[in-house]
Order: structure tokens, then C-alpha cells, then sequence
């Protein structure tokens, strides 16, 4: 992959990803404002709970296939081990959703939820397993554009089905039934575009077993990863009641959209580092490395600056005041947690490039148990800004963790320098939003167009992006429009 391609690829990701984000964002003031904040409270936590089961019932084999795929010429040898990953996960898949329906009502009376939302969640569940599947497919094959199609048609299609069932009085029972029709429709079309690229065949399962030690032990990590991002939510409800998750959530939603920026950089680097490794081109692979740590914090940095300053309007904007008033402190460690996030992703590639997996899996395992001591210890008497500080402090502790593990394996360097200039330069844009004071819509976007461009020009007046790197970016574009 040239570094033309890759820059374009992750543009189109970014733009993916914050069309998808307008998912919870216009989804959040539909369901607080017509059904209130404790089943804003209840669906935030089905939202979260339905791509980790997924993972852990696929046993990771998604992931598996992007790592070993990526450097596959032969066509006959990807068919084969497609379809024997895709029919282990669909049998198994199978046989689960039909003994989580049988057990439909026990489950209804551990979770306080209905016996026919727990079936709709299932149902959803057995649709997001096989969609993973596809979707990591055509990540294997750096098809960018077919997978940016499905995630904006899945996040476009929710907000408009689950704003018809809402607003036509079907409430949480129609929102989970629009996630239902919204992925059959995923599954149904790319289920057709794989078939016709690749072909029917018979599938074999011999290297099922190295794709199951590669994928195994990703499976704690992943696991980990989850209760450290959205266990938080679930001790809050033990502790304060659903409706402090419905204040927590927001500022939640509003602090992860600093990890939209990450999101592009973990999907594409596994791929296109795989191959350039494994063809031995450990010079190009550090170049990508260092690249792409410089231009995430180049985005990252003054993003969080911006949504700190803005997290209290934002909130009363698509909210209520009442939500902002509690949640809009939490915002800053939120935000604050998906950096170092975002630079874990790109030095954690290291670990995956040399299959050492297992290194993950134990230090996510290790911070799980933090974060959950640290939550169980402080949500109760210091409310949901622990929380949010909680997942600060977590995610320093893994930053710090493989960044040392990972340097007797693979090094690449730093820009320093750049990341002073990014810090400074967001420091003087944040002078001009508190000066500015941003309250109503209107002016929200007038000041996040306007730091765009303060910080934009700051950049280049303090040459934090060198003169061959304007030279390829003016390329990119160029080639961009040709393309």
C-alpha cells in the first residue's frame, strides 16, 4: 500500500467514523428527551454489551483473518480459509442463540429486562457475529470504501429507524428492533459482494487451529478492554441507580469522540503493517509507526482541548441542563483517557506484528482488575467523576505498561518536537473558545470552525508539518480527485 493510499484510506475512516458517530449523538437526545434518562440509561448498556459478546463468541477469528489474509495472493487458499472460519463461527453462533431463546426467561429475570427484548438482543447479537466476519474481511483486503458504505448505512439507517419507532410511541422495543433490520440488511448485502469476489468453495478447516492460537488469547484482552471502557456504567447503576448512567453516558459519548480519531489507525495498521513485515520491510514499517503517532496527536491534541471547553454547552445542546450540570466535569478525564488510548493502539501494533498477543491479553487483564477495585472503591462517595478519572488513570497504566514491554522488540522514533508545537498551538485556540464562550448550536459550530482554523494556522506558522509533508498532502489530494 503506497503512503498515498494509506493517507486517503484514513481520511475516509475519519469521516466514517464521525458520520457514525452522529448515531449516538442524535440518538441520545431522542431517547432522554422522549423516554427519559434511565432508558437512555438501559440501551447504553445493551449498546455496549452486544459488540463484546460478539468478539468473544466469534473467538476472535475476525481479527485472525485480518493478520493472516493481509499478505495472501492466492485466491484459493483465501477461499478456503474464509468459508472454514465462516461456517465454524455460524454453527457455533447458531447453537448459542438458540440456548440463550430457550433460556430467554431466566435471563429476562436477571436482567430486569422482558422476555421479548432479550430475544430482539439475541437476534441482534447472531447478525453483529456473521457481520464481523465480513467486515474484517474487507479490512483484510484494504477494501476501505466497501466498508465505510456499510458502517455509514448502519449508522444512518439506525438514526432514521429508531427515530420513526420513538417518535411513533414503539420506545425501547422499537429502537432494538430497528438495530435488528438495520444489520439484516448489512448481512444480506455483504454476504453478496464476498460471494462474488471470491467465489463459492469448500471450505477447510486445517489452519483453523493457527488462527484460534493467534486469536485465543486476544479474547482476555478484548474482554478486559471492554469492562474497562463500559463496566463503569454497570457499577454506577449498582450504586447510584440507572438514572446516573443516563447522566454519565452523554459525557461519555462526548469524550470518546476524541477515539474517532484512533478508530482509522486501528483498522488500517494491522493490515498493511502485517504485510510490510512479513516481507521483511522493517524500515517502511517504522516510517508508518512514526507517522502515524505524529499526525493522531496532531488531531488528537487540540480536539481535546476543544471538547473540554465545550463539553458543558454541547450537553445542554443535545441533552438536558440537568445532565450537562452533572456530567459535563467528566468530559476532560474521558477525553483525556482516549488519547493515551489512541497512542496505545499504534505502539500495541508492535506486539501484534511479532504474535506476541498473549502480552496484551495479560496487561489488559491486569488494568481490569484496577480499574474495578479503583470503581467499586470511589463511584459510591465521589459519583461519576471518579469513574471518569478511573479510566484516566487505567489507561496511563496500560500506555506505560506495553510501551515498555514493547521496546526490547521493535523501536521507532519519536517526534517531539511536533507534539510541543501541537500543545502550544491548541493552548492559544483554547484562549480564543474561552473567550468566545460558545452557548446555542450556532455558535457551537462557529467556534469549532473557528479553532480549526486558529489551530490549523498555527501549525503551519510553527512548522510542525515540514515542507515535503505539505508537498504530499497537496499530492494526496491531487491524487484523491483523479481516483
Amino acid at each position: 500500500m503506497s503512503y498515498q493510499k494509506f493517507t486517503k484510506d484514513i481520511i475516509l475512516l475519519v469521516i466514517t467514523n464521525l458520520i457514525f458517530a452522529l448515531r449516538s449523538l442524535f440518538i441520545l437526545p431522542l431517547i432522554t428527551k422522549i423516554l427519559g434518562p434511565e432508558s437512555y440509561g438501559i440501551w447504553a448498556q445493551i449498546i455496549v454489551i452486544i459488540p463484546l459478546l460478539a468478539y468473544i463468541l466469534t473467538l476472535g477469528l475476525p481479527f485472525a483473518l485480518v493478520r493472516f489474509l493481509a499478505a495472501e495472493k492466492n485466491k484459493k487458499e483465501i477461499q478456503k480459509n474464509v468459508y472454514g472460519v465462516l461456517i465454524s463461527i455460524f454453527l457455533g453462533i447458531t447453537i448459542i442463540s438458540f440456548s440463550l431463546i430457550i433460556f430467554s426467561n431466566p435471563l429476562s429475570n436477571i436482567t430486569h429486562l422482558s422476555k421479548i427484548l432479550i430475544e430482539l438482543i439475541i437476534l441482534i447479537l447472531f447478525c453483529e457475529c456473521l457481520n464481523l466476519v465480513f467486515l474484517n474481511l474487507f479490512r483484510a483486503f484494504q477494501q476501505i470504501k466497501k466498508y465505510s458504505f456499510f458502517i455509514i448505512f448502519q449508522g444512518l439507517g439506525e438514526i432514521l429507524l429508531t427515530a420513526i419507532m420513538l417518535i411513533s410511541g414503539w420506545g425501547l422495543m422499537g429502537a432494538l428492533f430497528s438495530l435488528l433490520i438495520i444489520r439484516m440488511i448489512n448481512f444480506f448485502l455483504a454476504s453478496g459482494i464476498i460471494i462474488k469476489e471470491i467465489g463459492l468453495g469448500v471450505p477447510n478447516f486445517a489452519k483453523l487451529l493457527d488462527y484460534l492460537r493467534f486469536s485465543l488469547p486476544t479474547i482476555p484482552g478484548n474482554i478486559s478492554s471492554w469492562f474497562v471502557n463500559f463496566s463503569d456504567r454497570f457499577i454506577i447503576s449498582y450504586f447510584l441507580g440507572a438514572v446516573f448512567v443516563g447522566y454519565y453516558v452523554p459525557a461519555y459519548t462526548l469524550g470518546i469522540i476524541i477515539s474517532f480519531f484512533e478508530t482509522p489507525l486501528s483498522f488500517l495498521l494491522p493490515p498493511v503493517l502485517s504485510k510490510l513485515y512479513d516481507e521483511q520491510k522493517l524500515d517502511e514499517t517504522k516510517k508508518y509507526l512514526k507517522y502515524s503517532l505524529k499526525y493522531l496527536l496532531l488531531i488528537t491534541v487540540p480536539a481535546l482541548f476543544g471538547i473540554t471547553i465545550l463539553a458543558k454547552p454541547l450537553l445542554i445542546t443535545l441533552s438536558t441542563p440537568e445532565i450537562a450540570q452533572k456530567g459535563y466535569l467528566a468530559v476532560l478525564f474521558i477525553a483525556f483517557a482516549m488519547m493515551f488510548s489512541g497512542i496505545y493502539t499504534i505502539i500495541s501494533q508492535i506486539l501484534v506484528l511479532v504474535k506476541k498477543t498473549s502480552i496484551l491479553g495479560n496487561v489488559w487483564m491486569i488494568a481490569t482488575i484496577l480499574n474495578i477495585v479503583l470503581n467499586i472503591a470511589l463511584i459510591r462517595p465521589f459519583g461519576i467523576i471518579a469513574a471518569a478519572v478511573n479510566l484516566l488513570i487505567t489507561y496511563i497504566f496500560i500506555f506505560l505498561s506495553v510501551a515498555y514491554l514493547t521496546y526490547k522488540y521493535f523501536r521507532f522514533p519519536v517526534d517531539w518536537m511536533s507534539i510541543q508545537k501541537s500543545i502550544l498551538a491548541a493552548f492559544i485556540m483554547s484562549l480564543f473558545l474561552l473567550w468566545f464562550k460558545p452557548f446555542g448550536l450556532f455558535r457551537i459550530l462557529l467556534s469549532i470552525v473557528a479553532g480549526v482554523l486558529i489551530y490549523g494556522i498555527l501549525i503551519i506558522t510553527l512548522r510542525s508539518i515540514e515542507k515535503k509533508e505539505l508537498i504530499f498532502l497537496k499530492s494526496l489530494f491531487t491524487f484523491t480527485n483523479r481516483t
